[in-house]
């Protein structure tokens, strides 16, 4: 018993060590930089507050707060609803064969660059873009759908789309189909039966697949910035600019921990929910 113990211990060093050396110590070190101080651009070792108290008393900060806390919720939701009907499809209305390839399509957006995809997305939405040039041709007038949320909400989407609606499937896909022909033969309809068996069933994978979404959006950069403009700015993009004004490293690594302590809540949050046993 004791050997197997160790052995399994062994096998586990190397996560451990991982997450010691690339998770815990930067994390340590970021707690350790946001008590540090700045004097004439240049960084000193020190134990003040100071740091702490300027970003939870700034407005700036508050603001920026709530509002990547709502692009990241909108774009779970719209990127969930979006995602399900695919993984539903894929999971009960397609071929073996044609469900690999379908999963096989769905990871190539991955082989290419997530700044590329963005700048891509460019061409499609500036005012002399293809969709304002397509909906000129109907007779409508551009359309401002760049430098604003719902340009920030579109690369969002093209960040996370794939990968949710890979979450979802899987989910999907091991559903007990005995449960599904006993709501039938009850009589159950077939939306009814998504509704009461087969989100139900998976609910621990369609929890999961949201929270990567939300993880994904809250700390992204690139979108808000390259199709939102940058004009209401995130978290990301305020810590940037932090850095940016004098050098502020120690209220940048304040910002960042704010935002590690908001995911770390949201994970054990969605986590517990999504084990939660039925009936509680």
């Amino acid at each position: 018993m004791r050997r197997i113990r160790v052995f399994g211990l062994t096998l586990a060093l190397p996560m451990l060590v991982w997450q010691l050396s690339f998770f815990v110590a930067p994390l340590l070190f970021l707690v350790a930089l946001s008590f540090w101080r700045v004097r004439n651009f240049r960084l000193e070792p020190a134990f003040t507050s100071v740091n702490w108290e300027y970003i939870l008393a700034s407005d700036i900060f508050w603001s920026t707060y709530s509002r990547t806390w709502m692009n990241s919720i909108v774009a779970t939701i719209v990127t969930s609803l979006i995602a399900f009907p695919c993984a539903y499809a894929i999971s009960f209305k397609l071929q073996p064969r044609t469900r690999q390839l379908a999963i096989f399509l769905l990871v190539i957006p991955f082989f290419t660059s997530y700044l590329v995809r963005i700048y891509s997305w460019q061409i499609f939405l500036t005012d002399n873009g293809i969709v304002n040039s397509l909906l000129a041709y109907a007779g409508f007038g551009p359309l401002p759908l760049i430098n604003n949320f719902f340009g920030t909400l579109i690369g969002y989407v093209t960040l996370t789309l794939p990968l949710v609606i890979l979450l979802q499937a899987f989910s999907l896909m091991f559903i007990d189909r005995s449960l599904i022909e006993a709501a039938h033969n009850l009589s159950c309809g077939r939306m009814r039966t998504v509704f009461t068996v087969v989100i139900p069933s998976a609910r621990i994978g369609l929890v999961v697949a949201a929270l990567f979404c939300f993880i994904l959006t809250f700390g992204d950069f690139v979108s808000p910035l390259y199709l939102g403009g940058g004009q209401s700015p995130t978290l990301p993009i305020l810590i940037t600019d932090t850095t940016k004004s004098g050098q502020q490293w120690p209220r940048a690594a304040v910002i960042a921990l704010m935002m590690i302590g908001t995911l770390l809540a949201v994970a054990f949050a969605s986590i517990a929910y999504a084990y939660r046993k039925r009936g509680r």
